[in-house]
């Protein structure tokens, strides 16, 4: 199928398309976990996954309860016996690029508070394209098998993990006594078939007039899941251990040294792995690994690297479901050759102006593409990319299919590269470019007629006022009536216009009272951080908003305190810029959008026509420090900043980057400087590391 670029989809697509791409994906989840009869390639597998990442980052509120982000592998099934996983059996995040191994480490650098010259060691193993797996040791004993299923319920395989020859059935210590293993060790790793007993197993099918599988992988799961044990006994499997779940007692300090060990213990362990001491060579060791990979006794897809100390993956702890600590790099997906046959330029709702190729249709790992973003003008510009160009075209890494390179042999001879509007393609406004920024935007605001449809249809979405029975389709076609041009006249909508709705082929009276109830229920009550989302204000996302109204409280006190700001010398200034994660930059967007007349007209006339709901924090924990303003100021002993701020975001906290009255601890490292000094003046409560890690562990009696 053709797929329109994720930030050209509109809401209504945006949902159909998640609806979509849960139901194909729980599909072939099913198939690929359960039936071991996989229905797409994992190139195929992981564009769709990475679409819909993609659109759920663009569109948040969308996210489903089924979505393919909300879980891991599959539902286990019914065949089987359930096992709960003691510790989640979670996936890794992906990367694809060798820039994004610098990037995956110097995150890792930032979060630990480590220099370029302090060690950082990371495990370099090979991806194995096989089946996950848990194996429970209680005393050296194996006691039970499990797969991985949706992470947190697994399916029994203990019966058929015995029937691996590979698998120790005890693991055998230094001494008899086995002192050295931990009492109770659960070993994960991946079943796999060679690729020679994969082509015996096949031969054999064949023979008996059964089903040949599509590849080892396939294979190797068909085999493991028989509900016959004697089934998986015949068939010859092999296993490597790469990680522990539950464990009693760690008797390592770090991965290599739990690789070692369980070796001496006699389970398996891949002999390709490396350890790496840099980005170079981590990449040296991708590199050599995709050189080699034809020449593997079995099926890889990639590799996977895993900070070595264990310390620093305790630190590095998880986000979302996957380690902060690993990831998993892809070998490079599908490209494809196409033509570019011509360059559109859209407005957004901000007025960025964003060029879009139309391209010959073509198949790019089993996906049609007949667009792709070129994100803007200097990029155009550093691939040299022209209309009527032949161009590499690849969706590796991004779900947005993107222009690789142009094949410039094949460029025509009358071709001359493509001249960027300096007038807005919409209103005709004159396009301006931010300085230090790539984007470019049209000047004519609320003028412009995308930016303001766009704008609309933005403020009535789901996750800003979530007017119901809305939408984009219906915001495009009131707006190109001339019923509403700004926010305040679809709360007017129903006075204006209401009898000549109920008129339009199509609606009818039912339609028009379930529209004009959504709009009177939004009317009567909106929360003030879903009211600044749906305002539009550049760089106000929906944390954003939330943080400001959690730092404001109500409109009022918002209004006065952004006028005040207006002067960057005030008190005011200081305390907006200090609020975490909104800075300078962020804060002059929102100076900017009030300091606007007609935006200041639009605000007052929409606090006269609805509620704006004062904001309630929610009490998201009994600790002491749940709904209390911090501030951290110096070096503190062992937790870098990103580790502090993540601690009390945690428990409800809310963290402030400097102080003033209303902060309520600031926790003080070493050269703690002038905020120190200044929580002394305001009579502030100062706390230690020490005191805050003690406050943060215990909850209120």
């Amino acid at each position: 199928m053709t797929q329109t670029p994720v930030d050209l989809l509109t809401e209504l697509e945006a949902a159909a398309e998640l609806a979509a791409l849960a139901k194909t994906m729980a599909e072939s989840d099913r198939a690929y976990y359960q039936d071991d009869a996989p229905v797409m390639t994992d190139a195929e597998y992981d564009a769709l996954k990475r679409r819909n990442e993609a659109i759920e980052k663009r569109f948040p509120h969308l996210i489903r309860p089924d979505s393919p982000s909300q879980r891991v592998g599959a539902k286990a099934s019914d065949d089987f016996e359930k096992v709960v996983h003691g510790v989640p059996m979670l996936s890794l995040a992906n990367i694809f690029s060798d820039e994004e191994i610098y990037e995956f480490i110097d995150r890792i650098r930032r979060f630990l508070g480590l220099s370029e010259t302090e060690r950082l060691d990371f495990m370099a193993e090979p991806k194995l394209d096989g089946l996950s797996f848990s194996a429970l040791y209680v005393n050296g004993v194996f006691v039970r098998g499990a797969t991985r299923g949706d992470g947190a319920i697994g399916e029994d395989i203990t019966e058929n993990l015995k029937a691996i020859k590979d698998l120790p059935l005890k693991l055998q210590g230094r001494d008899l006594s086995g002192s050295d293993i931990p009492e109770r060790l659960e070993i994960r790793g991946e079943v796999f078939m060679n690729k020679a007993d994969f082509f015996t197993l096949n031969e054999q099918q064949q023979q008996s007039g059964k089903k040949v599988f599509a590849n080892p992988r396939n294979a190797a799961a068909g085999s493991l899941r028989q509900l016959d044990p004697a089934i998986t006994e015949k068939r010859r499997l092999s296993l490597f251990g790469y990680t522990f779940g539950e464990v009693s007692e760690e008797k390592w300090t770090t991965h290599a040294e739990f690789l070692n060990r369980i070796r001496e213990w006699g389970f398996p362990v891949n002999p390709e792995n490396r350890l790496c001491s840099s980005a170079e060579e981590i990449v040296a060791y991708f590199k050599d690994l995709g050189e080699r990979r034809s020449g593997l006794a079995y099926d890889i897809d990639g590799a996977v690297y895993k900070v070595n100390r264990r310390d620093y993956q305790e630190r590095l702890g998880f986000v979302a479901r996957s380690p902060r600590w690993a990831t998993a790099h892809k070998f490079p997906a599908e490209q494809a050759q196409t033509v570019l046959k011509n360059i559109r330029v859209q407005v957004g709702r901000t007025g960025v102006l964003t060029p879009v190729a139309d391209l010959e249709p073509v198949n790019v790992g089993g996906v049609m593409v007949s667009h792709a973003t070129l994100h803007n003008e200097d990029e155009i510009k550093r691939k040299d990319i022209r209309i009527n160009d032949h161009v590499i075209v690849q969706r590796a890494g991004d779900v947005i299919p993107q222009i690789v390179r142009v094949v410039l042999e094949k460029r025509p001879v009358d071709s001359e590269p493509f001249v960027f509007p300096d007038k807005c393609p919409v209103c005709g406004s004159h396009v301006v470019r931010d300085e230090d920024q790539a984007a470019q935007r049209c000047s004519g605001g609320l003028v412009c007629p995308a930016q303001a449809v766009e704008k609309l249809k933005h403020f009535v979405s789901r996750d800003a006022l979530n007017i119901e029975g809305f939408g984009a389709k219906n915001t495009q076609f009131f707006f190109e009536r001339g019923w509403i041009k700004t926010a305040g006249d679809i709360f007017e909508l129903e006075k204006n216009h209401g009898s000549e709705i109920r008129k339009l082929e199509g609606w009818g009276d039912k339609s028009a009272d379930n529209l004009f109830a959504s709009i009177r229920k939004v009317r009567n009550g909106a929360d003030l951080d879903k009211f600044l989302f749906a305002l539009g204000i550049p760089q106000i996302g929906q944390a954003t908003a939330r943080l400001l109204a959690a730092h404001y409280l109500n409109m009022t006190d918002l209004l006065s305190q952004i006028d005040q700001a207006q002067d960057p010398s005030s008190e005011a200034y200081q305390e907006l810029i200090a609020i975490e994660s909104i800075g300078t930059v962020v804060a002059q967007e929102l100076l900017d959008f009030f300091e606007e007349e007609h935006n200041r007209v639009e605000v007052a006339r929409l606090r006269t026509l609805m509620t704006i709901r004062d904001f309630e924090p929610l009490s998201q924990s009994d600790h002491p420090l749940a709904g209390k303003t911090v501030v951290f100021t110096g070096t503190l002993p062992t937790l870098t900043r990103s580790e502090a701020k993540a601690k009390a975001l945690a428990i409800g906290a809310k963290v402030a980057g400097s102080v003033s009255k209303k902060t309520d601890f600031v926790i003080l490292g070493a050269d703690a400087g002038s905020k120190a000094k200044k929580a002394q003046e305001l009579g502030v409560s100062v706390l230690s590391e020490e005191d805050f890690i003690a406050l943060c562990n215990n909850q209120k009696q």
